[in-house]
């Protein structure tokens, strides 16, 4: 598959997320761009307790690789499914732009059923086609797991599931694999 074409499938998942986020933060009063001049004195604002403790939505975040970037959390539903995302982002570069090193979530929802309801829900949410969409069965810590180079998704248990994706460019397949294996609940205790 040429990287045009990947391109073009992508884009539709990767702007409706982007989209979703500026609502969620337009109606939060923040803004969503960064002024060319402030582009590059850009500082982030200090990793919230969470984000320092390691924990998104009962997940403990335990390894993570090398290299990322500033951490921003993001919370919003598609289809009865609620997503709570952390993303790790490196820039801003030359032209003002971020780019997405990192990112954990989970997905809460009814339709979860298991690790094939998971793998169809995510096809229509991330505009995949089943046919080219090249998954790999794999272990993430003990659960089953679908993985495709940049991207990991695992379920957890009825209504809950995982997904990690990674740059690929910069990171490797090790690097997602085992960012997956320390992204799991929280102990009971």
């Amino acid at each position: 598959m040429s990287r045009s074409s990947l391109r073009s499938r992508v884009v539709p998942s990767a702007r409706r997320i982007v989209i979703g986020s500026a609502v969620v933060l337009a109606s939060l009063g923040l803004s969503t761009t960064v002024p060319a001049s402030a582009a590059s004195t850009y500082s982030a604002a200090s990793p919230s307790t969470e984000q320092r403790a390691g924990t998104l939505d009962g997940f403990v975040i335990e390894n993570l690789p090398d290299g990322l970037g500033t951490p921003s959390d993001f919370e919003y539903e598609w289809e009865d499914v609620s997503f709570h995302s952390r993303v790790w982002e490196t820039g801003p570069d030359p032209e003002g732009a971020f780019k997405v090193d990192l990112t954990v979530k989970t997905l809460r929802g009814e339709k979860l059923t298991d690790l094939e309801a998971l793998k169809t829900f995510l096809i229509e949410y991330e505009e995949k086609d089943p046919g080219d969409w090249q998954l790999t069965p794999v272990k993430v810590g003990g659960y089953d797991a679908l993985f495709a180079g940049d991207e990991v998704f695992y379920f957890v248990s009825p209504g809950v599931a995982a997904e990690v994706t990674i740059d690929h460019e910069r990171f490797t397949d090790e690097d997602v694999l085992d960012t997956a294996a320390g992204f799991h609940p929280e102990a009971a205790g």
